[in-house]
């Protein structure tokens, strides 16, 4: 069954409470997302380990619930 993109950018931001989460759903089937995160505690952090904490925060839901997630994460300007 398909993760509404509701309950992704919920759950981003309940794992990174200080999150700004852009969600995009990339082919119109609830499958298939693009998310841009942007947080201060990203500051410092690698790009991989960026990406971790978002992953962390999805809780297992990728490959799974979350089938594909085209992710880009950055810090405030």
């Amino acid at each position: 069954m398909p993760m509404p993109a509701d309950e992704i950018e919920t759950l981003i931001r309940q794992g990174i409470p200080d999150a700004r989460v852009e969600i995009v759903d990339l082919a119109g089937d609830g499958d298939h997302y693009e998310a841009r995160v942007v947080a201060e505690s990203f500051r410092g952090l690698p790009r991989v380990r960026q990406h971790q904490r978002v992953y962390e925060a999805l809780g297992g839901r990728m490959g799974t619930e979350l089938h594909a997630l085209k992710l880009t994460t950055a810090v405030p300007e």
